[in-house]
């Protein structure tokens, strides 16, 4: 059973930086993946769409972090990283990495999550 696993999240102060990293570890997806992203949810609120980076395809950030963040991939490794600069403190929330896989030949999508990590913005 593949799961994804997260680290990287901490307490930083505003301004400062972050890198979370998710890998894939304990086992082969059983589809190609289609896309990998970062979700994350404030407290009380939805979780919201933070970045994607599809494979093959332009990344897309939410407007909030576009030039803040950004999102990279290590195919080789399964692994998606989010390098968050000139963090503030609306940025607090559980950050959850996605791995999107898609069925060849079909629209079906599976999804996988990962556990979440807390970021914290705060002086």
């Amino acid at each position: 059973q593949v799961q994804l696993v997260e680290s990287g999240g901490g307490l930083v102060q505003p301004g400062g930086s972050l890198r979370l990293s998710c890998a894939a570890s304990g086992g082969i997806f059983p589809y190609p993946i289609h896309a990998m992203g970062w979700y994350r949810q404030p407290l009380g609120k939805q979780r919201e769409l933070v970045a994607i980076i599809p494979t093959g395809g332009v990344t897309n950030y939410a407007d909030s972090v576009k030039g803040r963040f950004t999102i990279s991939r290590d195919n080789a490794k399964n692994t998606v990283y989010l390098q968050m600069n000139s963090l503030k403190p609306e940025d607090t929330a559980i950050y959850y990495c996605n791995v999107e896989l898609r069925a060849p030949g079909t629209w079906r999508t599976y999804n996988y999550w990962g556990q979440g990590t807390q970021v914290t913005v705060s002086s």
